[in-house]
């Protein structure tokens, strides 16, 4: 009895056997092992692509020991660089956020008000020297305006080191002469410097006024420039004068121009946090804390306060307002020595070390005067060569 099990598979040898050669046994044979292959990478990358789904795509807790290494594949990766990139965006928003929060401390000198209010008051009166002969009324008012502009820069340029009354004798003789950007150009050397003088350095100053004279005319069409940048370009020019020609020649507050008055009276009232040693210090100092629409009027007002009450040597302590606010007061000279013998000299007279009464001094004074009346007085050797030629000739 034949079961059908074994003749099927009798029929598949049979069929096997029967219609395959060595050669397709062969080629069959290589084409079983690709697709063998090629089933077996795919089973790979479908159980891969299983497995990164499964695969957490956070980290595990730090408690959880349990952690399930998994291959990592070519779509994983994408996935945590931005997850680390939102991490670091994060990160650096907070940090901005923290910084932003935190406000710079605003500093200022303490009854800075009361004390530039007393200074208001004592420069009420404007008689100061600044005041009629500062470069405000060095120009011509009837010139042109870049006329007008010009002459405030030499104005400016030739106060340097020089008093506010040399500079305004030196604008008068340059007016007259005619100051402008091609008179200045057309003058020599010498001329100049004869208008000029005495003005502190006047043959320096006679080489910056030329060189400067070419300048705007080569590059601003006879004008003065309309910044700072541009006018401390020019031969010359510094920051405090660059700041004041764009106060007076062009209406425009740019900074506070800081001279020698303006920094010594700074630091004396202690309207700076820390002492500073030059004016450009002293500039930062005090724009960083006065405000800004008073940066015009405070040069005026300490140039004239500098140049009548605090003086640079023997500052009128007794008669400034200021006097029981100002941390430098009566302080900033140093005290007057008494003569001795005088009430409020602290050494005795010398009298009472010698034993002599007053009438015996006196008396010894006048003998010592009487000795030097007696005396020739010296005289100069051209004195004494005009004598003999007298003598000589009578």
């Amino acid at each position: 009895m034949t079961s059908p099990y074994f003749s099927h598979s009798r029929s598949i040898v049979t069929r096997s056997v029967r219609c395959t050669p060595l050669a397709s046994l062969k080629s069959k044979a290589t084409k079983k092992q690709r697709n063998v292959i090629t089933t077996s990478s795919v089973e790979v990358k479908v159980e891969e692509e299983e497995a990164s789904v499964s695969q957490p795509r956070y980290p595990l807790p730090s408690g959880n020991t349990q952690a399930i290494v998994q291959p990592k594949t070519e779509t994983d990766l994408p996935l945590v660089s931005k997850s680390r990139r939102r991490r670091q965006l994060k990160v650096e928003y907070d940090k901005d956020e923290d910084v932003g929060l935190v406000k710079p401390e605003h500093w200022e000198p303490p009854d800075w008000r009361k004390q530039l209010g007393y200074i208001r008051e004592m420069r009420s009166s404007r008689d100061a020297p600044v005041d009629n002969m500062g470069a405000k009324t060095c120009y011509d008012t009837e010139a042109p305006a870049h006329v007008r502009r010009f002459q405030v820069l030499v104005s400016l340029m030739l106060s340097s080191q020089t008093k506010d009354q040399v500079t305004a004798a030196a604008m008068q003789k340059l007016r007259a002469h005619g100051c402008t950007v091609e008179n200045i150009l057309s003058t020599d050397d010498e001329t100049l410097g004869k208008l000029i003088y005495p003005v502190g350095f006047w043959r320096t100053k006679v080489k910056y006024l030329k060189q400067t004279s070419a300048m705007l005319q080569q590059e601003f069409g006879g004008d003065i420039p309309d910044s700072v940048e541009g006018l401390v370009r020019l031969s010359g020019v510094g920051p405090k004068m660059a700041h004041l020609a764009m106060d007076i020649a062009w209406d425009k507050v740019s900074g506070i121009a800081v001279d020698t008055h303006v920094h010594r009276i700074a630091n004396r009232l202690g309207w700076v946090r820390k002492a500073t040693k030059n004016p450009e210090e002293t500039r930062k100092a005090l724009e960083d804390w006065l405000p800004r629409e008073l940066w015009s009027e405070i040069n005026w007002l300490l140039v004239g306060f500098g140049q009548q009450v605090c003086l640079p040597v023997n500052p009128l302590c007794s008669m400034c307002l200021n006097q029981h606010s100002c941390p430098s007061a009566h302080r900033a000279s140093p005290p007057k020595k008494h003569k001795a013998g005088s009430p409020r000299s602290p050494e005795p007279p010398s009298s009472a070390f010698n034993g002599k009464t007053e009438e015996e001094d006196e008396s010894a004074v006048k003998d010592e005067k009487s000795k030097e009346s007696l005396l020739p007085t010296p005289r100069s050797p051209t004195v004494q060569r005009r004598k003999q030629r007298s003598k000589v000739d009578h």
